[in-house]
């Protein structure tokens, strides 16, 4: 299991900075691709991911216990579909290969 405490570690391993830095770092995507979601916007990362917001309408129901008829109350979930660089990755066992930031030298 990866943590966000492992991923601000491995970030700090890769980009030279404090592990309490690169812990900032998550925690400022984290809360972007939140709040985007909670306006409604779609959060897409190509290659990785696409986060959106599933609405559900409201729906009757049973009460499992006694059968009682209900109304279920509209809803809205987060949804993740996975991007095609992740699904290879994934599929084949292999990290992507790794493309240079803007304005950075490959190694």
């Amino acid at each position: 299991m990866l943590t966000k405490g492992d991923i601000a570690k491995e970030i700090a391993g890769r980009r030279g900075m404090t592990q309490a830095k690169a812990m900032d770092v998550v925690n400022d995507i984290f809360t972007t691709i939140t709040d985007s979601l909670s306006k409604g916007d779609e959060v897409r990362l190509t290659g990785f991911g696409t986060f959106r917001i599933a609405e559900r309408e409201a729906r009757p129901g049973r009460n499992p216990r006694t059968g009682e008829p209900i109304q279920i109350p509209a809803s809205r979930r987060p949804t993740f579909t996975s991007g095609s660089g992740l699904s290879e990755a994934v599929r084949s066992g292999k990290a992507p290969v790794e493309k240079p930031e803007r304005g950075r030298q490959a190694a």
